[in-house]
């Protein structure tokens, strides 16, 4: 049992290492440059202010804190940009290829050959994603909290062990809808571009509808479940929103496995 994930797992964790260590390497250099931009005298968050609204909003910049602080810094710099949209697409995107990359390349005829069902393989696909997300956010969390100490500055563990743990079902989400996708398409790549665009997109409808006052229309994408910078900066811990968003996850691995039992391959 769990042999797709397991085997699947294994030949993305390396990936997912080379990722973490490269993520890793960049917040820690965000942490160091935060000592001297902050007592450089320039103003930032007059600058923030000066923003238009949709990019304060696509920056989680539009709440009364200031990014002069080691949490607003890393909210706004590190976790609104590179967690919430990059690593949300790069999830999307190797969801994508799941199911599609086997069937573009005949080995889904070879798996299904075996007793296994196919809504054991749409499963435990989608379950090999837990390891590489599981251990980006390990890495990486380690990394942020010895560079902010490493530069004299301190943060609350709890806020930082909080804003990766609520990342994961963010990012499962993200994932879960790139495996849709990848049990639609038939073509590998462009189960991908959905995927990336598709989150891509849901950011950019989050962003507009704050800035907007329509804010209804961004209840569709995972982003309006997910606030770093609230973690960070206010303490807030949405559950609500952590348990919103792996309802959405099962719901969408649901949806993608019920599909590829009716579909041909």
């Amino acid at each position: 049992m769990f042999e797709v994930a397991a085997y699947e797992s294994e030949r993305r964790i390396r990936g997912a290492l080379v990722l973490a260590v490269l993520l890793a390497l960049l917040s820690a250099l965000f942490v160091a440059l935060f000592p001297s931009i902050a007592s450089s005298g320039a103003d930032l968050d007059a600058y923030m202010e000066s923003l238009p609204p949709a990019m304060q909003a696509a920056f989680g910049a539009t709440g009364a804190f200031s990014i002069a602080t080691i949490e607003g810094f890393l909210a706004v710099e590190l976790y609104q940009f590179f967690w919430v949209l990059l690593l949300g697409i790069y999830t999307a995107y190797v969801a994508g290829g799941l199911v599609a990359g086997d069937v573009e390349r005949g080995r889904m005829d070879v798996l299904l050959a075996a007793p296994v069902t196919r809504r054991r393989v749409v499963v435990e696909k989608f379950a090999s994603l837990i390891p590489v997300v599981v251990a980006v956010n390990l890495v990486v969390g380690a990394a942020v909290y010895a560079a902010v100490l490493a530069v004299g500055e301190t943060i609350p563990v709890a806020d930082l062990v909080a804003v990766h743990l609520l990342s994961i079902p963010y990012l499962l989400a993200c994932g879960g809808i790139g495996l849709l996708l990848s049990v639609v398409v038939d073509d590998s790549d462009v189960a991908k571009r959905g995927g990336l665009g598709s989150i891509f997109g849901l950011f950019l409808l989050e962003t507009v509808s704050q800035s907007a006052d329509v804010g209804w229309l961004g209840a569709v994408s995972p982003t309006r479940y997910y606030d770093p910078t609230a973690i960070l900066v206010g303490g807030e811990y949405d559950w609500a929103g952590a348990l919103v968003l792996l309802a959405e996850t099962a719901a969408l691995v649901a949806v993608s496995a019920w599909w590829f039992r009716r579909r041909d391959v």
